[in-house]
């Protein structure tokens, strides 16, 4: 059974950076498509970013593209999105899920397994 736990998140200021990762368990996430998403208060779920099983190709949202890079390693089973340049839209709880598939898309019914997010606040 493949676990994903979420960290990294806290309160960092605009124009600030942040680091989130996602750990897995039980299983090895070298089968699985891992994407970001992430809610704010009032609004739906949205897809941040995601990556392919091999790491080979990376999708970002266009709100985030160019600060925002996301990455894996899977000796370590983990998955990171590193964040720069923060906006206090960025504001949100963030979620990482894995689909078993080579390729990734940031439609969050395509998930098959999720953690229970971390907060990330953008504030000065």
């Amino acid at each position: 059974q493949l676990q994903l736990v979420e960290s990294g998140g806290g309160l960092v200021q605009p124009g600030g950076s942040l680091r989130l990762s996602c750990a897995a368990s039980g299983s090895t996430l070298n089968y699985y498509a891992i994407g970001w998403f992430r809610q704010a208060p009032g609004k739906e779920r949205e897809g941040v970013s995601c990556i392919s099983s091999s790491g080979s190709s990376t999708n970002y949202a266009a709100s985030v593209k160019g600060r925002f890079t996301i990455s894996r390693d899977n000796a370590k089973n983990t998955v990171y999105l590193q964040m720069n340049s923060l906006k206090p839209e960025d504001t949100a709880v963030y979620y990482c899920a894995a689909e078993a598939s080579r390729n990734c898309w940031m439609w969050g019914n395509e998930y098959q397994y999720w953690g229970q997010g971390t907060q990330v606040t953008v504030s000065s």
